[in-house]
């Protein structure tokens, strides 16, 4: 497994070996050594979630009130997609800071999402699925959105496409408006049952 820390702390591309051969393929996105070693902690795994979404579909930005936030796994199990990774967090030292990582069935990457950082992707195939880790069940009360156009975010999707938006997205409040409700870094820490001694 090859780790590389993103732009936003606390975030990780996680990119493992895939075994090839005539019957297909044999991979493993999640490898809890791996994960350990990168990010200090345990991942508990609470829910498993999976999407499906045809070409240009703009799904986020997302993320959940803190406390008691979501941290995510992310990895694509079909198709190809553009994933955006956001620092939304108050008092973050990478505040407002943005990574992009492209997920596919060839690479099998994954990404990992602290509590507090802001998630989006964008479909670059007719057919994209997917799959999220999540370490806490969904609760409609502590799901929120950002605009992922918004201007001020400039997050880097590609030029040119007519992206596909639920209303919900499509109708989220700018970063701006949104500022008051964001996580404080300090809240996004909710791991020290499962911490790994050194």
């Amino acid at each position: 497994m090859r780790v590389r820390r993103l732009a936003v702390d606390g975030a990780f591309e996680f990119t493992p070996d895939c075994h090839r051969d005539d019957r297909g393929l044999f991979v493993s996105p999640m490898q809890e050594e791996s994960f350990v070693a990168a990010t200090g902690h345990r991942f508990r795994v609470a829910q498993i979630n999976h999407s499906r979404s045809v070409r240009d579909v703009l799904r986020g930005l997302h993320y959940t009130a803190t406390p008691p936030g979501q941290a995510k796994y992310v990895h694509c199990g079909h198709g190809r997609a553009l994933d955006v990774v956001v620092d939304l967090r108050h008092g973050s030292p990478t505040f407002g800071a943005c990574d992009v990582v492209e997920l596919d069935t060839k690479s099998f990457r994954a990404v990992y999402l602290p509590v507090g950082v802001g998630h989006a992707f964008l479909s670059l195939s007719e057919d994209t699925v997917m799959c999220y880790l999540v370490t806490s069940d969904y609760r409609s009360e502590l799901e929120h959105a950002i605009n992922p156009l918004d201007p001020e975010l400039a997050l880097p999707w590609p030029s040119g496409v007519d992206f596909i938006l639920s209303e919900r997205d499509r109708t989220a409040p700018s970063l701006a408006e949104a500022r008051d409700r964001l996580p404080r870094y300090a809240d996004c820490f909710p791991f020290s049952e499962t911490l790994v001694s050194p």
